[in-house]
């Protein structure tokens, strides 16, 4: 670079000579020699100053940087190598064995001798969800809709005295009492917040999925509430009514098959025989091994397509929320279950709110669901408790 740079301003200066001067020619020559010197320094000095070295100090960092990183093995560079194998695959997707031979290379990233790895991981449509169980109350019991708070139904407290009289004789007065009972449609509500991003990278996935854990944990919330609920707030659970009658099964520990036969057989015939069997299942596994006095097993299996397992003729639910077998707790219960009434005043509903916390990029999903319980005739239910007194 410097030869050049001097051949052009050696190609830039003349020597003049001047025949006939004063001065000696030999001194001329090499005062005229200094002084194109001294310019060709000056000159190649100024083109070195203003010379701009920005992007070659830039990429001879870049250089030293990518000289310095650890790849673990190997000195090429494993982004970009896995774009381009990206990029190979791209291209055998679209042009199969069209493909050219300098992309189809880029494709083999393994030299197993068993087979190596073509293709990056799938993701797969299946979602791995763990299961959610709840009382299923409502398959058994009368539901009805309402379009008001509350539902009132009129309930006859007693009946009449009629006696026998003789001839003659006046006849004695009577009263009947009346009353009411109220379900109201209590509410259970919550919200999800969830990115914007997630809603559009997943392609309508992520909000599917909001809405089904939505409506299990409603089911489960709602089965909870039938079964124990406290009334306050929430529905009457079955299990919470004080007016329903205990059976005892003589024993703390150990359940007994000759009480829970008495204990259907204490309920009126009308409502025997529309009665369905509650327990859990750690209850039903207990029930399955029990026999009556003469050796047949209380439980039945369904013997047609579509019929339920019975115990001593009678179906059976299985209830998560129900206790275990221990001392002093109702393990079972049997009756009626039309007698508790379900009311639905609002079916479980969503309102997507994009605005609310649209500075954070969140979008808030709100849900609500309005939904009444209660036992409406306690005279259908008996509970079995185990105790002895």
């Amino acid at each position: 670079m410097r030869h050049l740079k001097m051949k052009e301003l050696l190609g830039s200066t003349s020597l003049t000579i001047k025949d006939g001067g004063e001065d000696d020619p030999q001194d001329i020559v090499t005062k005229a020699l200094e002084d194109l010197t001294k310019t060709m320094e000056t000159r190649l000095s100024d083109i070195e100053s203003k010379a701009d070295n920005t992007k070659l100090a830039a990429r001879l960092d870049k250089l030293e940087a990518k000289g310095n990183r650890a790849n673990g093995g190997g000195d090429d560079d494993l982004d970009e190598k896995a774009a381009i194998e990206k990029k190979a695959f791209g291209v055998y997707l679209r042009h199969g064995n069209g493909t050219p031979e300098e992309e189809r290379k880029a494709l083999t990233v393994s030299n197993d001798e068993q087979g190596g790895y073509l293709a990056p991981a799938e993701m797969s449509t299946e979602f791995i969800r763990n299961l959610v169980e709840y009382s299923p109350i409502r398959t058994v019991a009368s539901v009805r809709g309402i379009t008001s708070p509350s539902v009132k139904y009129p309930k006859r407290t007693s009946i009449t005295n009629a006696q026998w009289e003789g001839e003659a004789e006046d006849s004695e007065e009577s009263t009947v009492g009346f009353g009411q009972v109220e379900v109201p449609a209590n509410k259970l509500m919550t919200y999800v917040d969830i990115s914007n991003e997630l809603l559009s990278d997943s392609g309508g996935t992520a909000e599917a999925e909001v809405r089904l854990a939505l409506a299990e944990d409603f089911g489960k919330k709602e089965g909870a509430a039938f079964v124990n609920g406290t009334g306050a707030g929430q529905p009457e659970g079955v299990m919470t009514n004080a007016n329903i009658a205990q059976y005892l099964n003589g024993s703390a520990t150990v359940l007994s098959p000759d009480a829970m036969v008495k204990m259907m057989y204490a309920l009126p015939a009308m409502y025997r025989n529309a009665g369905t069997w509650m327990m859990n299942g750690t209850t039903m596994g207990i029930v399955r091994t029990l026999k009556d006095g003469d050796g047949r097993f209380l439980w039945q299996p369904s013997f047609q397509a579509g019929q339920p397992e019975t115990i001593l003729g009678r179906p059976v639910i299985e209830a998560v929320d129900m206790p275990d077998i221990a001392s002093g707790a109702f393990p079972i219960l049997f009756g009626d279950f039309s007698a508790y009434r379900i009311v639905d005043r609002l079916a479980m509903s969503m309102l997507v709110n994009p605005y609310l916390l649209a500075t954070k990029g969140l979008t808030r999903i709100h849900a609500t669901r309005r939904v009444g319980g209660r036992v409406i005739q306690a005279a259908r239910f008996r509970k079995l408790k185990m105790a002895t007194s």
